[in-house]
């Protein structure tokens, strides 16, 4: 019940942090921590407004990608407590779940008949062929460390914990991982969440025509997705543990709210990589996580 809970009421947060932590490197006083809870409030409220070319492709997109991302957050362990769901080679379906809500997201936006949104869709699925085989090399690093392919075993590790002989290839993942992270989540240096230029954004431009709670499901499903990813790169790089289930809770939630922190300071030294610049950092994430997994094979 924790895990759940945790899953569908924090997420919100993670963007009211990382909101607040570059409006504090700019000097400003910033909006609430509550802000994004607010925001979804509103456009809940809000009447729904469809283009006439659309079909029910269009409204079944933000709407499986929400189930994914959820399915998703089920399968990733939350601290030191198992998965609610756990079964061997549920790192695969993990994996795919993602694929699977990124081919609806730009199917929907294909749908629209737009050419900024299929323009947007180009993008996406372009840079998802370096961030997939990222994420499997890293999956493929976790599952040779704990020897079980399973996600809650595989993230949990040893039973006595990761050695030192393996601090190599899990701190190459913990790169990768972050940058997968920061790609897969719209987040700069690879996309900039608060732009409006149709010509310059990748997941933004694929959302233009949504609106009122359709809109605010495509926010929502955002937040999961970096609730479950921040999780599991949680897992490789802090995987602090007290043995005391009314500490470690609390502990998870500190650990995430500071990966919050972590992803604002980044976005507020950073600026937008240049579009064909960004396939490099992806690449580098790609091969971050391959050389972690060819140490293990040395």
């Amino acid at each position: 019940m924790i895990h759940v809970s945790l899953l569908l009421v924090l997420p919100p947060m993670l963007l009211g942090v990382i909101n607040k932590t570059k409006a504090w490197f700019s000097g400003c006083v910033g909006p609430p921590l509550l802000q994004t809870y607010y925001d979804l409030a509103k456009l809940m409220r809000k009447s729904l407004v469809l283009s006439a070319t659309t079909t029910w492709v269009f409204l079944a997109g933000p709407i499986v990608t929400l189930v994914t991302v959820v399915l998703a957050g089920l399968l990733v362990p939350v601290g030191r407590f198992d998965a609610p769901i756990v079964f061997s080679g549920d790192l695969i379906l993990f994996a795919y779940l993602f694929g699977l809500a990124r081919f609806f997201t730009t199917a929907a936006a294909l749908d629209t008949g737009s050419a900024f949104e299929g323009m947007g869709a180009a993008r996406e699925v372009t840079f998802a062929c370096l961030s997939e085989p990222a994420l499997f090399f890293a999956l493929l690093v976790l599952v040779k460390v704990s020897g079980s392919l399973t996600l809650t075993g595989m993230l949990h590790g040893p039973a006595g914990g990761f050695s030192m002989a393996v601090a190599a290839p899990l701190v190459l993942v913990a790169m990768g991982l972050f940058v997968i992270l920061l790609a897969e989540t719209c987040r700069i240096p690879v996309d900039d969440p608060n732009t409006h230029l149709e010509l310059t954004m990748i997941h933004e431009v694929m959302v233009l025509d949504h609106s009122g709670p359709l809109l605010g499901v495509v926010l929502y499903a955002s937040a999961l997705k970096m609730f479950v990813l921040g999780t599991v790169l949680l897992h490789v790089l802090a995987p602090f543990q007290t043995g005391q289930a009314w500490l470690d809770w609390p502990l998870f939630v500190l650990e995430l709210l500071g990966l919050a922190v972590v992803i604002g300071v980044v976005e507020s030294v950073m600026a937008r990589l240049r579009m064909h610049h960004v396939p490099y950092l992806l690449t580098a994430a790609m091969l971050l996580c391959g050389f972690g997994f060819l140490l293990l094979l040395r």
